[in-house]
């Protein structure tokens, strides 16, 4: 059938030289790092982890973000093997296009936006209220929220991601040099943290390391809170133990996601064969190290039952907690820096990622014109961020967090077994990185993917499942009879 034609790696080859629809080579291994740092060490590190250890799994939620970095490590194997092969724009659509056909590749097109929409419109919104937070420090008293004309209005939303826009249109490479000055500052921030940290650390805040099941607040009967696991079980809804474990890893898993974001600019490195793989574990590993280091210290300083009392924990809630409050200061202006340059590189892939799509006719080709002086795709950039930054501005994002993580994982999924498909289909195509063990580490690396999606909860599968309903009525009414591949099947000209 049509929907399971595939793009061969030639064709997809072949489109990165398109004159007019082509991007620049600019990046290297430093910059792939800073890129991927960049992305995830954001205000999950100073939030995410607190929130794990006071609501899932106490002083074990280090072990809760070991077990997110390997599910990542296991999916980066994949999407390293697969950018070294194939270095075009799109990621895991691009791949999964020339594996398991157009189908599945339009849908984790689909997801792949829905993640980076929703993760560069919350983080806007936050930064928005992060910057207030820093003006108060200084004595300055600014609202996060303008009134206009009785329309509630996030102006610092706004503000970022024009800014972030602006530079991404006149090119990848200054993009690029200002998100590692802002790198540079957020990482020595979170080592700052972790020393200080440390001199705080008590041994007995450790123990239980992972504490004792106990039933979650309103039981049950709360379907739609739930994670999909226990609804589909019957399992009463628990927190701590090692459910409380395994859940607090999928809610931590939010932090790692970005590394993905990284190969979408596959077309815009320098030798992309070897960049490609130093790059992507190159910021896998600072960014382990970084969050197992926060966690540490953050469960040594106080009982994790300190921070799950407290009505949004972060990382501030332990330094107040033990008389530090200046720190708490350092933490705010850390965060600030921190989610400046995840905007960046978000905006950055999800432009990649419709760009791809468009040059493929899956979505409207026009918006994969590319800037002839700068090589960059200023059309689709500049929707991209005029989106995130109405949805940002004008809506209450907070509902959206977890179907970051959901589109990011359902990417994986299909990614890692692309790369099965991958092997057999192309078994002669030179490769600069080849994830070991094959197929069991692919097989491996879904499987754990699809576990944590399973232990989110079930009102956002439900909201999956509608955003999904409403990709697969785009694909049938306008993508599928507008394809590329389909038009040179049926022998259509085209543009």
């Amino acid at each position: 059938m049509s929907i399971w034609r595939t793009k061969s790696i030639e064709d997809s080859l072949a489109d990165s030289s398109i004159e007019g629809r082509s991007l620049k080579r600019t990046l290297g291994t430093w910059d792939l790092m800073i890129m991927g740092v960049a992305v995830a060490v954001g205000a999950g590190i100073f939030s995410v982890g607190a929130k794990a250890a006071g609501n899932y799994a106490g002083p074990s939620v280090s072990l809760a973000f070991i077990l997110a970095a390997v599910t990542c490590a296991l999916a980066i194997m994949c999407y390293a093997e697969f950018a070294s092969t194939v270095p075009v724009a799109g990621s895991a659509y691009t791949f999964t296009y020339a594996t398991l056909g157009e189908l599945l590749a339009w849908i984790i097109g689909w997801d792949l936006i829905l993640e980076m929409l929703t993760a560069a419109a919350v983080i806007a919104k936050y930064w928005g209220i992060y910057l207030s937070n820093v003006f108060l420090l200084w004595g300055w008293d600014v609202p996060s929220e303008l009134d206009v004309f009785g329309l509630k209005v996030s102006w610092g939303a706004f503000v970022i991601v024009a800014i972030f826009t602006t530079l991404l249109v006149l090119g990848t490479k200054l993009s690029s040099r200002v998100a590692s000055v802002f790198t540079i500052i957020k990482v020595a921030i979170v080592i700052f943290v972790i020393v200080v940290g440390a001199f705080f650390v008590k041994a007995a805040n450790y123990t239980p390391f992972i504490p004792d099941e106990v039933p979650t607040k309103g039981g049950a009967s709360d379907a739609w809170s739930q994670s999909l696991f226990s609804f589909m079980t019957g399992a009463a809804p628990a927190q701590y133990g090692v459910f409380g474990l395994l859940a607090g890893a999928s809610l931590v898993f939010f932090a790692f996601i970005g590394f993905d974001v990284v190969a979408t600019s596959a077309e815009e490195v320098k030798n992309p064969q070897r960049n490609l793989p130093r790059g992507i574990f190159g910021g896998l590993a600072i960014v382990t190290v970084l969050y197992v280091g926060v966690s540490l210290v953050l469960t040594g300083m106080v009982p994790y039952t300190t921070l799950a009392e407290a009505e949004d924990p972060s990382l501030a809630t332990a330094f107040i907690a033990v008389g530090a409050d200046w720190a708490a200061q350092v933490i705010s202006i850390g965060i600030l820096a921190g989610l400046t340059t995840v905007i960046m590189v978000l905006l950055l892939g999800l432009a990649r990622v419709v760009f791809a799509m468009s040059r493929d006719g899956l979505l409207p080709r026009s918006l994969s014109v590319t800037s002839e002086k700068r090589k960059t795709p200023v059309r689709v950039q500049l929707i991209v961020g005029a989106l995130v930054a109405l949805i940002a501005g004008l809506t209450d994002v907070g509902i959206l967090e977890e179907m970051i993580n959901i589109g990011t994982l359902s990417a994986f999924v299909l990614v890692s077994i692309a790369v099965i498909v991958l092997r057999k289909k192309y078994p002669k195509l030179p490769r600069a990185f080849r994830v070991p063990w094959s197929p069991f580490l692919p097989i491996l690396s879904a499987v754990l993917c699809v576990w944590l999606m399973l232990n989110l909860t079930t009102l956002t599968w439900v909201r999956f499942l509608v955003w999904l309903a409403l990709g697969f009525i785009i694909y049938f009414a306008y993508s599928r009879r507008h394809s590329i591949v389909g038009k040179k099947a049926r022998g259509e000209l085209v543009e």
